[in-house]
Order: structure tokens, then sequence, then C-alpha cells
């Protein structure tokens, strides 16, 4: 993933946004882990995590239980340093009950553009199968595909 580094723009946000995005669908912990800083901090619902090893330990407990994982990130505020998006991502558990999860996140980058704290607060939905909105296959949203606002939530 690209390095966008402070101070943002409107235009610079945006991508660090849609970068962030295309990450998490990937589901690849290792990968995601390397747009943090070594020692970042989250809050992600009620877990704390310090640290990419224990970020990389975080998402692959999520993606082995959140599967076929598929996500949409949108800006909702930047300034220099920080960014504040809201997401929706949608996926099943091994039952095969289906989910729709709802969050704002606040971002606050170090000046070489890595993540250095991450506060997540998330909503599930339970919602049926055919009530799913995201069907692209598995991996980066497509450009044409909407995003959040296009579709309504």
């Amino acid at each position: 993933m690209s390095n966008l580094v402070p101070t943002f723009t409107l235009e610079t946000a945006t991508q660090k946004v849609r970068l962030a995005e295309d990450g998490w669908n990937s589901r690849d912990p290792e990968r995601v882990s390397l747009v943090y800083t070594p020692d970042s901090r989250w809050r992600n619902r009620a877990e704390f995590i310090t640290g990419r090893a224990e970020i990389v330990a975080f998402l692959t407990r999520k993606w082995a239980k959140e599967l076929d994982y598929r996500l949409i990130k949108e800006i909702w505020a930047f300034t220099d340093h920080r960014i504040a998006v809201r997401f929706a991502y949608e996926w099943h558990d091994d039952s095969g009950n289906w989910f729709r999860s709802y969050g704002n996140e606040n971002w606050e980058f170090d000046a070489a553009g890595l993540m250095q704290r991450r506060f997540a607060c998330i909503n599930d939905l339970p919602i049926r199968e055919s009530e799913r909105k995201y069907h692209w296959p598995l991996g980066r949203r497509p450009d044409e595909h909407p995003g959040l606002t296009e579709l309504g939530l």
C-alpha cells in the first residue's frame, strides 16, 4: 500500500481511505499491518491493540470468523494529519448467518504517513442473504461499484 503523507488535502485523504479499503479487502493481515507504525495503538470495539504483531493476530482472528468479508469505506472529514471515515462491511459466520457491520473510525498519522492511532466504533446488524448489497468477487471493490452514499448506507 502506498504511503500518502500529511499534510492531507481532500484528494490525498480520499486516496488514503481507498487504499485502506483495498488493503482490508485483501484480508491479508501481514500486508495490512505494514501501513501502521510498529507501536500503533488501536481501540476496535472493546478490544485494545498495540503494535503490528497484535494487529496481525487480531486481523487473523477477525477474518477467520468474518467470512466472505467485503468492505466499503468513505471519507467523513480530515485535518492535516487525521482522517475520519465511516464504513460498512458485509460478512457471514460459519453457520451462514449474514451481517452488515456499520462503523466510524478516527485515524492519526505520523509524518511518514503510517497510521499511529486507530479508534473504531462498530455495530453489527443481522441481515438476510437476500439483503446483501456487496456482490463483487472477493478482493478489491471494483471502481464502478457504488459507494456507501450511492447505496443509501
